[in-house]
């Protein structure tokens, strides 16, 4: 019942979050503090330091964050996760049984909500009161058992043993917070393990130790910096259990002389070690989060023929936060768009200089590009299947955006086709007709910036400026072939040239229409958000 309850209370306040990690993770800066608070907020957000951990190596693998601001989030992730410790000791207090009332209070209010929202807020409270549910069944039947648990607790008093406990009960149920509150349990039951002084705290080291094998198992097959992130993870917290386990072993009532004195709840005295062991880890260790990714590196080697350099945008670890997937998949796009960009103005330039043996770059081209929409595609299908109700329409909107790029690479080929005609028929174009088609070359450029600004900074203000671009070009279009009509008419060009002619400059007008449709397609759903 607990483990449903902290799931119920992970996942539900992961999607009441994402606009706020979203947020969060856009202010990532070179900045240690800023990057350490951004993790433990994040942490403290969706109540997961498994979760968070995940996401940086996502973050990593794709490019989006190096190891240096890994590392600061990390140690901050550490600190946002003793919020779930500090609840759970909250189950050592009377209040108990009114928070158990939230579970009640939670089904209610999913069963009338008609939203999204109100539905999550109802399972929020659900999981919170069946987590003190939990919490009060665990220790009701402790305490029922209380002499036959303690004649097997009272032997343990080996330090290692109690450590090797906590990594191995974390890793098995992928949570330190589980395993905290487990043992916070036990000390509300009135058990003890060995002789009752820092025999708990050897477990709490554990936990932080076990908590890595979430992040480890998700660098499985990433990229090496994604893995150097996670063994930065291993190392930051292995290094501060070490050395918090040697000061527990040189002073053997430290509980007693610290914790034990400052805090009458036994419960309260392990959460509070549990914070006061992460933040004094996280501030030690900050100043030398340098060292951390050296040391990575160096156990991590880079290995020939792998590159460092991110691929793609895409990353199965942010499929986890369905807002932060959108964010990534918009860049994916947007890289996409680049690549149908470059085949354009490669098969462009092809036309200007009469080039047919450009065609073979250009096709290399378009099936890079075929290959991303392909990928983007099945992401977004994936992702369908995961997002909320209002997250719906983004997913539709970027199918619409991906295939307005994908008729870019088509132009693309197109101009490669007016190329061959161009030279097979010996069509000739005049310096001053390549002029003016290299005026409404670099329009396009403009326009496609300005896409990619709408797009990703969300700045509906450049919207006017794109679609006064726009019109540009539309004149643009309107003017060349009425020049054309006149070359035609003088006979500065013969009447084969056209065909070509026509159709090209009609198409780069397309790729404008194209360009302009995916961006305004951003501000449709902007005005959907808007809706009352």
């Amino acid at each position: 019942m607990f483990l449903v309850g902290v799931h119920l209370l992970t996942a539900n306040l992961e999607q009441s979050a994402t606009g706020r990690i979203r947020d969060l993770f856009r202010r990532i800066a070179d900045n240690k503090p800023v990057n350490l608070g951004i993790g433990a907020a994040t942490t403290a957000l969706i109540q997961s330091s498994g979760v968070t951990t995940v996401l940086i190596v996502g973050f990593v693998n794709v490019g989006v964050m190096n190891l240096g601001q890994a590392t600061a989030m990390i140690m901050g992730a550490n600190i946002g996760t003793t919020v779930t410790a500090q609840i759970a000791a909250l189950s050592a207090f009377p209040i108990t049984t009114y928070l158990q009332l939230l579970s009640f209070v939670g089904v209610f209010t999913t069963m009338v909500a008609r939203g999204d929202n109100g539905r999550r807020t109802g399972k929020i409270l659900a999981g919170l009161g069946l987590i003190f549910i939990g919490l009060s069944l665990m220790a009701d039947t402790m305490r029922e058992h209380r002499e036959a648990l303690q004649v097997w607790l009272r032997p343990v008093t080996n330090p290692v043993v109690l450590l090797l406990f906590g990594i191995v009960l974390t890793a098995l149920v992928q949570s330190s917070s589980a395993t905290t509150s487990v043992v916070i349990s036990l000390t509300v039951a009135g058990l003890t393990v060995g002789r009752g002084g820092n025999e708990l705290l050897y477990i709490i080291l554990g936990t932080n130790i076990g908590s890595c094998s979430t992040a480890l198992l998700s660098t499985l097959g990433a990229s090496v910096n994604a893995r150097r992130a996670g063994i930065i993870h291993l190392l930051f917290n292995s290094i501060g259990s070490l050395i918090f386990f040697l000061i527990l072993l040189l002073s053997p009532d430290f509980m007693a002389a610290t914790f034990g004195r400052w805090f009458p709840a036994a419960a309260t005295q392990i959460a509070m070690f549990h914070t006061f062991f992460n933040v004094s880890c996280a501030l030690v260790f900050l100043p030398f989060s340098a060292w951390f990714v050296r040391l990575s590196e160096w156990i991590v080697p880079d290995r020939r023929g792998e590159t460092r350099e991110p691929q793609t945008y895409l990353d199965e670890r942010m499929l986890t936060s369905s807002s932060l997937a959108l964010s990534q998949l918009e860049k994916e796009a947007m890289r996409l768009s680049d690549i149908a960009m470059d085949a354009f103005l490669l098969s462009f330039r092809a036309f200007q200089d009469a080039n047919t043996g450009a065609a073979a770059k250009v096709g290399e081209r378009i099936a890079e590009a075929e290959r991303v929409e392909r990928a983007l595609v099945d992401y977004l299908v994936r992702l369908s299947a995961r997002s909320k109700l209002s997250e719906e329409r983004r997913v539709a909107n970027l199918h619409s955006i991906t295939g307005d790029i994908m008729r870019i690479s088509e132009i693309a080929d197109n101009l490669m086709k007016y190329t061959r005609r161009e030279v097979e028929e010996g069509i000739a174009f005049p310096r001053e007709v390549r002029e003016e088609l290299d005026n409404m070359k670099e329009r396009l450029v403009k326009l496609h910036e300005l896409t990619k600004r709408v797009i990703l900074e969300k700045d509906r203000a450049l919207l006017p400026t794109l679609d006064r671009v726009e019109d540009g070009i539309d004149r643009c279009r309107r003017t060349l072939l009425d020049r054309h009509r006149e070359r035609l008419s003088d006979g500065t060009l013969p009447p084969a040239s056209s065909a070509v002619y026509i159709s090209l400059v009609s198409n780069m007008e397309r790729l404008g229409d194209h360009l302009t449709f995916a961006a305004h397609t951003e501000q449709d759903e902007k005005k959907h958000e808007e809706e009352p």
